[in-house]
């Protein structure tokens, strides 16, 4: 058969207890979601812009070169940047696109990009289009990362991400932003699991720690907490000029439509008042930290948990035994994490009730 080759490498997935298939929603208990405020759930935004979106084009008939720019996506990326404390930013269609157009388009050949060995999978790929030369740094270990800033040449790039999305914890922004200082590398941090939960405001990591200007550049996401779709590279102007110039994915690419950055402006405009969703947020997280579990539970002080339960079996067994109880936890399973570490990655929501996490904590024990 011509697609052998195909069903090789899909029998060998499926050997592993590791082949990936699409789900419908559940109806189960959301601890799956990245809609972390519950903007898509509650559907803010459709409340927030109702009629307003029969003003806006849901196509946008080109790239941003040629006919797909609008005022409304000038206006925005510039709204967006001054509420992020930056110069400039460019709306990219997602943060995969983000990652990939920035980091394939502005390290040059000579160069050297350093980056945290669990870093997204769309910055390992922008990273690997890129001619620079890269290494991983062993995850936030900042000995580790200097150890490799003494031996990096050209423009240094050191790229983490603020809130990492499989273990939920936390880079040591203040440490990377000195080290970066004292080698004169150049930060690039992906804030896609902060934004909109981490700040006073929901500003992200960097903010809070009064870090903008340590920065080269930072990617802000909107489809997990922002609740829509899209996301922005934030940097100079320079850096702006730069990428609609050289950025493959932003150059060759239909623009995000009227529509959709509509979206956009109205959830900027409706998650920095979710304070008291930021607040019982943090309650749940503290919950569920404090609460005793059978299993290994990781140190998280953002809505990702993970528990780790090592081997695919054993932790797609867990899964369905949560999902037969009402919630919707899903596994994590090898290779998308490495063997050993396979856990469930249990997501906590500001529209979790307090009785959902005590249940979901009672079924760990």
């Amino acid at each position: 058969m011509p697609e052998d080759f195909l069903s090789k490498k899909l029998s060998e997935r499926e050997a592993q207890n590791a082949l990936r298939q699409l789900q419908l929603p559940s109806g189960n208990t959301d601890f799956c979601s990245n809609d972390y405020l519950g903007i898509v759930r509650n559907r803010l935004l459709e409340s927030r812009v109702a009629g307003a979106f029969m003003n806006y084009r849901h196509g946008s008939t080109g790239s941003r070169l040629l006919a797909g720019n609008s005022l409304l996506a000038e206006e925005t990326e510039s709204f967006i940047a001054s509420f992020h404390d930056a110069e400039a930013g460019v709306l990219f269609n997602s943060g995969y696109d983000a990652n990939l157009g920035l980091l394939s388009s502005v390290p040059q050949r000579g160069d050297t990009i350093l980056y945290d060995y669990l870093s997204h999978a769309s910055i390992r790929d922008g990273i690997r289009l890129s001619f620079a030369q890269s290494f991983s740094f062993r995850h936030n270990d900042v000995e580790d990362l200097e150890k490799k800033l003494k031996a990096a040449a050209g423009n240094i790039f050191v790229v983490t991400e603020s809130v990492f999305s499989m273990d939920g914890d936390t880079a040591p922004l203040q440490e990377i932003a000195g080290l970066c200082e004292k080698y004169k590398a150049n930060l690039i941090v992906d804030e896609a699991h902060a934004t909109g939960v981490i700040g006073e405001k929901g500003e992200g990591l960097v903010q809070d720690l009064s870090l903008q200007s340590k920065c080269f550049a930072r990617i802000h996401t909107f489809g997990k907490a922002v609740g829509c779709h899209g996301a922005i590279v934030l940097g100079s102007s320079l850096l702006r000029n730069f990428l609609v110039n050289f950025s493959r994915p932003f150059i060759y690419t239909t623009a995000l439509p009227e529509a959709a950055i509509a979206a956009i402006r109205a959830a900027y405009e409706i998650f920095p008042e979710m304070n008291a969703e930021r607040e019982h947020l943090q309650q749940l997280i503290n919950l569920l930290q404090q609460a005793t579990c059978r299993y290994d539970k990781k140190i998280s002080s953002t809505p990702i948990q993970a528990v780790v339960i090592p081997g695919n079996d054993a932790v797609k067994e867990v899964a369905g035994t949560l999902q037969d109880a009402g919630m919707d936890v899903r596994p994590i399973l090898y290779p998308t994490v490495p063997k050993g570490s396979e856990r469930l990655r249990i997501v906590l929501h500001a529209f979790n009730s307090l009785h959902e996490v005590q249940e979901l904590c009672r079924l760990l024990q």
